[in-house]
């Protein structure tokens, strides 16, 4: 079997399971946030945490949960990583220096995962296990949290409430993502993923030196950090490990972990709203740009030139050989479009467009299929720009799912979309013009733009891959990153948040003979070209300099 074949019977595996696990994922999905019922053990949280899950918040009360859950867990994470070295399981590992410890703190609590330390010389268990497993699935819960809250603008009548914030986190992490990853966690340690609580061992020695890993619980770790798009991994090598990913199923099924709730959220939005068409509107506009991307990549990366490409059968550099080109373009595409961030194979390495591929991919603002709540929430954005666009093509005043769009939902829209690019342009802008960052950039040229340019669009579109090839791990780096991962991440959630209040507001429009229908192809197609031509010619300018430039030399 040939390296494209084996590479697209990949592809067709993917897509039917996911798309076996879009009805049942997705109806589930909306009868846990739609549930009046508190579980036994959720009560007891609710108790410990003194929040009553049944009181109705308003869009700024609902945004003070959020900015307040995460702004606990920065602190807590925070000391976490600054007391290391006097905690128990940290395998002697000194405590994190405060610059890195704030990056990190911040990292994954953003649900971004940024890592500028080698994983597996830094952090002992207690800090893996108690601090950064746990954000992931709480920073996951949160995204969840904000998308369900836009959903319920949506559907609501005039009231202006948006469900509540701490019910939603609690469900979303106890009923939907608990259950899963401890699932594919078996999964994984059965097809040879590690998990144990081991101490450092020494292997092998060969001139003169020896080599040395560490156990962890791995498994469990790796689980969440795909299913929650978080991405930060046990190793430094992430899921090129082959303690984290041993194989080409491993490597399947974490790709089908990245994507199954993001696409499943759509069919979540399509029952809550009422109309199941709807959901399977957004969902055709993501799909349609994940398989435009991935057949790209895949083109782009086995279309080789030069006679050690040839030798080689396609772009292998960088590239596992366990998962070949195939596996690793549909990894890549799947991890850049979501807020993941996790890899198998080293971004700098791929080719010119290839890499310039998984960068459009993370600044057309990760919504194909997107993160774990942000992607849905995201899209939806998109899609009320979409519906302000036709309507000026038509005449009429803007409406999408029975709601006007007017001046004030369309500035926090723009807003929205603008926070990004302008966190994305000035701090790598920034970067090039000063002198000292530049040392961090391992290659010269149009490459060395790429990278600086890919660290800040990773971090400000909270994705946590790295093009591999800077030198992240300086007081600059950490505190711009740090600072772009914060900004980046709660900035979109407040014009979120305050649109869902808007729109939960308004009374409900009745359907007319004018009425745009958002249900339909035309849609789709509409949305999907607003996406490329608004989010993407922000970036043209930049990404001309970069992947372009070198893809074209």
């Amino acid at each position: 079997m040939g390296p494209v074949t084996a590479g697209v019977l990949q592809l067709l595996a993917l897509v039917g399971a996911l798309a076996l696990a879009h009805i049942p994922l997705g109806s589930y999905m909306a009868r846990v946030y739609s549930s009046q019922r508190h579980l036994r053990g959720e009560k007891w949280i609710y108790r410990g945490i003194g929040a009553d899950p049944d009181t109705e918040m308003t869009w700024p009360a609902y945004l003070r949960g959020v900015l307040a859950f995460s702004a606990v867990g920065v602190l807590f994470l925070y000391l976490l990583q600054r007391l290391q070295g006097v905690l128990p399981g940290s395998l002697h590992f000194a405590s994190v220096d405060p610059a890195q410890s704030f990056n990190t703190a911040v990292s994954f609590v953003t649900n971004t995962n940024w890592q500028s330390y080698y994983g597996e010389q830094t952090m002992g268990h207690v800090v893996q296990t108690a601090g950064l497993a746990v954000q992931n699935f709480v920073s996951a819960a949160v995204g969840m949290a904000v998308a369900v809250a836009l959903v319920r603008g949506f559907g609501g009548s005039r009231t202006g409430e948006l469900g509540n914030f701490w019910s939603d986190l609690v469900r979303g992490t106890v009923r939907i993502l608990l259950p899963l990853a401890a699932v594919a966690a078996v999964v994984l340690v059965a097809r040879g993923a590690l998990q144990n609580f081991s101490g450092i061992h020494e292997v092998g020695r060969f001139m003169g030196g020896s080599q040395q890993f560490n156990g962890g619980a791995v498994a469990s770790q790796e689980a969440i950090k795909e299913l929650g798009t978080n991405g930060g991994g046990y190793f430094n090598a992430n899921s090129a490990h082959p303690f984290e990913n041993p194989t080409p199923f491993t490597n399947l099924l974490e790709i089908f972990l990245i994507l199954v709730i993001p696409f499943s959220l759509t069919r979540t939005f399509g029952l809550m709203v009422g109309s199941v068409r709807q959901g399977y509107a957004v969902l055709a506009a993501m799909a349609t740009i994940w398989l435009g991307f991935v057949a790209l990549m895949m083109w782009t990366e086995f279309a080789h030139h030069g006679p050690a490409l040839q030798a080689a059968g396609a772009a292998m550099e960088g590239k596992e050989v366990r998962f070949g080109v195939g596996g690793s373009s549909i990894f890549a595409v799947s991890t850049t479009l979501t807020s993941t961030g996790a890899v198998d194979s080293f971004h700098s390495s791929f080719t010119g467009l290839g890499g310039g591929l998984t960068l459009l991919g993370m600044m057309l603002g990760e919504i194909a299929p997107g993160g774990v709540g942000s992607g849905l929430y995201g899209m939806l954005i998109m899609a009320v720009i979409a519906v302000f666009i036709a309507g000026l093509m038509v005449g009429r005043t803007p409406e999408y799912l029975g709601r006007k769009i007017g001046a004030r939902e369309m500035k926090l829209a723009a807003a929205y979309l603008l926070v990004t690019p302008a966190l994305v342009l000035v701090f790598t802008a920034a970067s090039m013009a000063l002198p000292t960052p530049g040392h961090s950039m391992l290659n010269p040229g149009a490459h060395g733009f790429s990278e600086v340019l890919y660290a800040f669009t990773s971090a400000a579109n909270n994705n946590g891959s790295a093009f591999a090839g800077l030198n992240a791990n300086t007081d600059w780096y950490n505190t711009t990153t740090g600072l772009a991962m914060l900004l980046g991440r709660f900035l979109p959630m407040v014009f979120v948040l305050a649109l869902a209040g808007s729109l939960a507001g308004q009374r409900p429009v009745p359907v007319s003979a004018g009425t745009l229908r958002t249900d339909k192809p035309l849609f789709t197609g509409l949305l999907v070209g607003a996406v490329l031509i608004i989010t993407g010619l922000t970036y043209f300018p930049a990404l001309a300099l970069g992947p372009l430039a070198e893809g074209l030399a």
